[in-house]
């Protein structure tokens, strides 16, 4: 086993960097819901997640050996093609911090591992199968099956609290709340922290500091697990802002429907090694759970621009990496160059952030106006959505009820014995 060389430290760092961002970027995931409706204070909320979040780190290494040791392969990897991942993923993690949409970390990290791959071992060093079935199926299905669990267990809620006191179960939905927040809090560190293990394990691997197929070391667990809690802790304001108020204007139990309803998802995925956007989760189930709610109304707008940046975060950051991977290919000097790359684009980007600062104090407004025109979606859904029991019989009472109008009378036929009298003007 050899010693820690400088581009194997500049890795670990460059990836502590990473999950770093990865926290903050996906602070969202967890918190959106329960600051939007008011269930935690800002701070409270990202300093609970923060802790959650590293205590998540230490229960499991499934999805760290799926980055490790199945996504590439590791014979022709250096540590400089490592590097020139991460450089991809954490450009991209910025820009979509910049202007606030919510994608995934997790596939920018693994677009970059692919594309850095691809340019110096070529496209058969990508395992295709793990590839489609721990990556791309699981990106498919997770905002599906999250989005229409979280419609149901909304209509559901509202089925099963519509006789309770109101101010009571508010205050019951919104302690529900909270709780399903730490568990999107906990799955979060199960997964996306994971990832950034993975990443160092394989980096390790790669420079000979590490033995093939081994699991994490207890330090990279750690050092990940603190990364993204300080990263979490900082919050992602931005993506808070549209995850809580851009996609759809929620109430408590919508809240609480949509975080069960995504952790449920991310933590099944965990145990099974599935390397899951907690991003695409949780958004389809904050919009599924807006539809949950008769006259809920999902701004198709954002949405649309969030799908967007979905589809463009693995080709993307495969793009930018592949690039920063045939510099390095120059030598030490092209290295470097890329590292003064990374370090002065991230800077441009957090100045260019301070012309509008968003953050705990103005979290909360909107990104969007507060109307917007129902979609076709929205629309057909409140079609086939029957009125909720007790609304239908106030229509009919109040129908029934209301005093009929007196029918408009004829004017009496003119008496030509009697004309009209005159007017003058």
């Amino acid at each position: 086993m050899e010693s820690f060389s400088l581009i194997l430290a500049i890795v670990v760092v460059t990836a502590l960097a990473f999950d770093f961002t990865n926290g903050f970027h996906d602070t969202a995931n967890a918190m959106a819901t329960t600051i939007s409706t008011g269930a935690m204070r800002p701070k409270a909320a990202v300093a609970m997640s923060a802790v959650l979040n590293l205590v998540g780190a230490f229960l499991s290494v499934e999805v760290a050996n799926t980055i490790s040791k199945g996504l590439v392969d590791e014979t022709g990897i250096r540590p400089e093609v490592i590097f020139a991942a991460l450089v991809g993923a954490i450009l991209w993690n910025l820009l979509t911090w910049l202007v606030g949409l919510p994608s995934s970390s997790s596939h920018a990290l693994m677009g970059g591992l692919i594309g850095a791959t691809v340019a110096t071992a070529g496209i058969g060093a990508v395992h295709g199968g793990v590839l489609v079935t721990k990556v791309l199926i699981p990106a498919l299905a997770a905002p599906l099956v999250a989005g229409i669990a979280a419609m149901l267990a909304a209509r559901l809620t509202y089925r099963l609290g519509r006789k309770a006191d109101g101010k009571a179960a508010e205050k019951g939905y919104r302690a529900g709340q909270i709780a399903s927040a730490g568990l999107v809090s906990l799955a979060h560190g199960t997964n996306d922290a994971q990832k950034t293990m993975g990443i160092i394990t394989l980096a390790l691997i790669a420079g000979g500091a590490l033995a093939p197929d081994s699991d994490p070391p207890l330090w990279v667990i750690l050092s990940a697990g603190v990364a993204i809690a300080l990263g979490t802790y900082l919050g992602g304001w931005r993506i808070i802002r549209t995850m809580g108020k851009g996609l759809t204007d929620l109430q408590p139990q919508q809240g609480f429907a949509a975080q069960t309803s995504a952790a449920t998802v991310i933590l099944a995925s965990s145990h099974l090694g599935f390397s899951l956007s907690t991003t695409h989760s949780v958004s389809g189930s904050v919009m599924g759970a807006g539809l949950g709610r008769k006259g809920g109304v999902v701004r198709w707008s954002t949405a649309t621009r969030m799908f967007v940046a979905w589809g463009l975060t693995l080709p993307a950051a495969a793009l930018v990496a592949a690039l920063a991977e045939w510099v390095c290919g120059f030598g030490d000097w092209g290295t470097v160059l890329v590292a003064v790359f990374l370090v002065a684009s991230s800077a441009a980007i957090w100045k260019i952030s301070r012309r509008e600062v968003v953050d705990h104090t103005n979290v909360n407004a909107p990104e969007t106006p507060a109307e917007e025109p129902a979609g076709v979606v929205t629309q057909a859904i409140a079609a086939v959505t029957p009125p909720p029991t007790g609304a239908l019989e106030e229509e009919l009472t109040a129908t029934v009820s209301a005093p009929t109008a007196p029918a408009p009378t004829a004017p009496a036929p003119a008496d030509p014995a009697n004309p009209p009298a005159k007017t003058t003007v």
